[in-house]
């Protein structure tokens, strides 16, 4: 399987979502991490991940005779690069944003079913905006969501974080008019 197969399911999403941070989990933890999913399914799919590079085996130990492994995302096989991207027919795109809309409402699901869950005083947001850009404007805001991003990226787990799925996503709603 390549990148794009690998990486446009939603259960695998899922799992590397889950070990983004720099985690390293055991196939168990990331079973509770996705109670939604059978164990034997997240099994199958960390397999599925490892043989295609985007996951590795971090450390092996023996835990009541069986071999537990503890996997680790592999960031630079963790997406999807821009040659790709240009070279995937609008299908494959379809194809690729559904995967990850499939694992995003699964996402929410979850957290919307533990105990606790809270929307309002979790500051979760889903809002949608339609806004008019130039390409000019549309590339300075690309920008501008990158720089205050991407130093988050790097954040590790730690009792004061919780996981939050930023999912931007941006594409023209309507073709634009013909000058006239």
């Amino acid at each position: 399987m390549d990148s794009l197969e690998l990486l446009t399911h939603p259960v695998r999403l899922r799992v590397v979502h889950a070990l983004r941070g720099g985690r390293i989990l055991t196939t168990g933890q990331l079973s509770a991490l996705i109670p939604d999913v059978s164990k034997a399914t997240v099994y199958r799919h960390v397999d599925l991940l490892t043989s295609g590079g985007i996951l590795d085996v971090a450390d092996e130990q023996r835990v009541r005779g069986a071999v537990e492994r503890r996997y680790r995302l592999r960031q630079e096989h963790a997406g999807i690069d821009a040659d790709t991207a240009r070279a995937l027919t609008p299908r494959q795109h379809e194809w690729a944003f559904a995967a990850a809309m499939a694992a995003l409402v699964a996402e929410f699901g979850g957290y919307l079913e533990r105990e606790g869950s809270d929307p309002v005083d979790d500051l979760v947001g889903y809002r949608q905006h339609a806004v008019w850009l130039s390409r000019e404007e549309l590339v300075a805001l690309i920008g501008a969501l990158q720089t205050a991003i991407a130093p988050l990226l790097a954040n590790r787990p730690t009792r004061e974080r919780s996981r939050y799925l930023l999912s931007p996503i941006l594409f023209p709603a309507e073709q634009q008019d013909p000058p006239r």
